[in-house]
């Protein structure tokens, strides 16, 4: 997620609020906080019909232990917990029959700074299934016992060789939310309805689109509700967010939990509660078990860089000294402009990050993860994660957005064996605001790009040919993610197709694409899809996917307008409409054929970075790729030529018999009869040819 956010502006206050300045570096007992580190389990565990609870809490002077029968009435017993060692406390009990949920309470030493409040209870941090009230509080109670055993029939990772990726980003309630989407109405915008078979939408979707992994907006239990819209009884004013609402997920409550919202049978109604008999829990694992069926991979995107800004959340009642940083005055930090930084390099910060990782990975069979901000992770906990994931499965992929906190460094991820998003091909390509710094398939080159500049972002931004990257295969390339306005509307605006400060009259006039943004599209698809490394596309890119704000109950101004940044909006604003692939059947068709090619030739994704080179057309706005073929790999040698020239380019062919797999607009199931020794190619088109041995 962007990490510098417009509507945030107000969070400075909220900060002040939730964090209270702190007076020095903070100890236990006189003991620097630094040197506590308890290695031993933390949650619940259980043996026959007693129970022992654990609990990090370094400077507590009491920990009260309630279990309830119902999530939010009273407790049912309370029981004061011992210290242990390090700053564990502990507690063996044998359980009430009717006790199904628990909560802990926390008293702070008198004079602590920090949010202790023992009226207060607030659920396990290793909670593995959480209910939680509908309100921005996000009160949250612990299930004792989540759902019992689950059948895997055998599961295990599924992890394409980086070459093979095809990550297609997704939101668990925006793929089959929408009508459109032909799934049953119960199963609507869940973790069921997305591996229900047969529909129009979801799973049946992507196994025709061709994709080899799912990356997972994020689906730990998150702070769905955000402070009332202008209300000022409320302890910030917003004025940033009518619809009260965080549906991207990228304000993590629970690090061990799944969404509850996303089970069968919730809902966020006021006074209501999601979770409550933990279903979410096994819904999530069918889910993952039906995806790796179909053989793609599953790829969470995780933000362990900061928490959710308004709830209740067990770090900042337990201690937020311990868990998040300050500045040299004692005030918060904000860098990722969500409020509240997680002190990644705290020993127990970093032993809970490690063991989230591997819980997902070992519970519910998770084989990668998307690091949000993972710039804003400290060195020591990226080379743990790094470790110690890759000793569970050394095949997991690990995957940075190199960004975040001010820090820029896709290089540091790539000497740490990891994928980054590239977004240089991002920019490079697309551009980076529409009209105003157009990319490549506009006919233009970036502030300080040329023809080489391109070439070098389709080899994987290698640091042979001036990129940041090791290897090409640390590259994930792509065009466009949920932040920022859709791939569809950046070329709407940029030909001036839309204009993003006046309602859009007609949706699907807007939606269909003229011939001239097809040209852009299959353009910039043949780019991404002939790029080196790992490549992702986002929900709906495939069809030109507009996101035009929808008519809502919620006080927003700018319903009908082009929408930049939905991160609120659990509505047709973001649901995916599937009568839009329809309308834009043929880009949808040309995305699919390009991956099935990208299958069946591995130089276009994974060829030796030796057997990859430049090949001059004698235009600067067409550049070319020579992929040579090695023994035992592609029948022959490929060549991707991209005419971005607002032009048409007549080129000599090298010598040989080429022939075609891919020009403008047509895509051959099978290589067509040889070109020639020279190609004609209009503007704005590509192709891919092959030379066979």
């Amino acid at each position: 997620m962007s990490f510098v956010r417009a509507t945030e502006l107000a969070l400075a206050v909220c900060i002040a609020t939730a964090f209270p300045p702190l007076a020095a570096e903070p100890s236990a007992g006189g003991v620097s906080m630094d040197s506590l580190f308890w290695d031993g389990p933390l949650g619940v565990a259980f043996e026959e019909s007693a129970a022992t609870f654990r609990v990090f809490a370094p400077r507590a002077v009491s920990v009260t232990l309630h279990l309830y029968g119902q999530p939010f009435e009273p407790a049912i017993a309370s029981y004061p917990m011992e210290p242990a060692s390090q700053g564990c406390w502990d507690l063996s009990t044998v359980l009430p029959a009717d006790a199904r949920y628990y909560a802990y309470a926390v008293t702070g030493s008198p004079g602590a700074v920090g949010m202790y409040d023992p009226a207060e209870a607030v659920a396990d941090p290793y909670s593995r299934a959480v209910v939680t009230e509908n309100h921005y509080s996000h009160r949250g109670r612990t299930l004792l016992r989540p759902p019992g055993p689950f059948d895997w029939e055998g599961d295990t990772w599924v992890t394409p060789n980086p070459e093979d990726l095809v990550i297609y980003e997704a939101h668990v309630r925006d793929m089959t939310r929408h009508p459109s989407s032909g799934v049953p109405d119960s199963l609507r915008g869940t973790y069921l309805g997305l591996c229900h078979d047969g529909a129009e939408g979801g799973l049946s979707y992507l196994r025709e689109l061709g994709v080899t992994a799912v990356e997972l907006l994020p689906v730990q239990e998150f702070g769905n509700l955000e402070i009332a819209y202008r209300d000022s009884s409320t302890q910030v004013f917003n004025t940033w967010n009518p619809y009260a609402r965080n549906h991207w997920g990228y304000m993590t409550s629970y690090f061990f939990a799944p969404e509850a919202y996303y089970a069968t049978g919730q809902a966020l109604e006021p006074g209501g509660v999601c979770g409550a008999d933990g279903r979410q829990v096994n819904e999530f694992k069918q889910l993952v078990k039906t995806l790796h069926r179909d053989g793609m991979a599953v790829i969470l995107d995780v933000v362990y860089n900061h928490v959710s800004q308004y709830d209740l959340n067990p770090l900042k009642l337990i201690d937020s000294e311990y868990y998040f940083r300050f500045d040299e005055n004692g005030e918060p930090l904000s860098l990722s402009g969500c409020g509240n930084d997680f002190k990644t390099e705290r020993p127990m910060a970093r032993r809970l990050i490690v063991d989230s990782v591997l819980y997902w990975m070992q519970e519910f069979h998770i084989d990668g993860f998307r690091f949000d901000l993972a710039t804003m992770i400290d060195d020591g906990t990226l080379a743990e994660i790094t470790h110690r994931a890759r000793e569970v499965n050394p095949r997991v992929i690990l995957i940075a957005e190199p960004w975040g906190g001010g820090e820029y460094d896709l290089g540091a991820f790539s000497r740490l064996g990891w994928s980054v998003w590239n977004d240089r091909i991002r920019n490079g390509i697309k551009g980076r605001q529409p009209g105003a710094e157009p990319g490549f398939v506009f006919g233009a080159f970036l502030s300080g790009e040329d023809a080489a500049s391109v070439t070098n972002h389709l080899m994987g931004s290698v640091r042979s040919g001036g990129g940041p990257l090791l290897w090409p295969w640390h590259a994930v390339n792509y065009l466009e993610s949920h932040d920022d306005l859709t791939m569809g509307d950046f070329i709407r605006i940029s030909l001036g197709l839309a204009d993003p400060h006046a309602p859009v009259g007609d949706i699907p006039r807007h939606v269909r694409l003229t011939p001239q943004e097809l040209r852009i599209h299959r353009l910039a698809a043949l780019a991404l899809c002939c790029s080196q490394g790992s490549i992702m596309l986002a929900q709906g890119q495939e069809f030109a996917r507009a996101k035009v704000i929808a008519q809502t109950t919620a006080p927003d101004s700018m319903v009908g307008r082009v929408d930049h940044n939905s991160y609120a909006k659990d509505n047709e604003t973001n649901w995916l409409d599937y009568d839009h692939a329809r309308l834009n059947r043929s880009l949808v068709d040309y995305y699919r054929s390009l991956l099935r090619l990208r299958k069946l030739y591995r130089g276009l994704g994974g060829a030796p970075p030796e057997l990859v080179s430049t090949w001059a057309t004698g235009d600067s706005l067409c550049v070319g790729l020579l992929i040579a073929s090695s023994k035992g790999g592609d029948p022959g040698d490929l060549l991707v030529i991209l005419n971005g020239a607002p032009r048409t380019i007549q080129m000599e062919m090298p010598e040989g018999d080429w022939r075609p797999l891919v020009v403008g607009e047509r895509v051959w199931d099978a290589p067509g009869a040889a070109v020639g020794t020279s190609l004609s190619l209009p503007r704005t088109t590509g192709a891919l040819l092959i030379r066979e041995r």
